[in-house]
């Protein structure tokens, strides 16, 4: 099993916030759009976005254009490398 070292190290950084923890949490439940992910919380739009990129650009979450919103979901190809880096790491087999 092939590690990839950066790829986890940035996602750990990226969920080390608790707000993005909270927005993973939500996504969690099934696809939402920025308006309802802002409903959640008390942040202006522009720290959401800096939030949602910052998830985005470490492939955690995915995002799409509906028309005039953007929607976003959990990456679980993402969350399920990094379950098995875990599930590894925890298995004492890592080189």
């Amino acid at each position: 099993m092939e590690q990839n070292y950066k790829a986890y190290a940035k996602s750990l950084k990226v969920l080390s916030d608790e707000t993005r923890l909270k927005i993973m949490d939500l996504l969690g439940e099934g696809e939402l759009c920025a308006c309802e992910l802002l409903e959640e919380f008390s942040i202006t739009q522009p720290t959401l976005s800096y939030h949602m990129k910052m998830l985005c650009d470490s492939g955690l979450v995915v995002s799409r254009k509906d028309g005039s919103m953007v929607k976003y979901t959990l990456n679980h190809d993402s969350l399920d490398d990094l379950k098995a880096f875990f599930k590894h790491m925890a298995s004492g087999m890592l080189v």
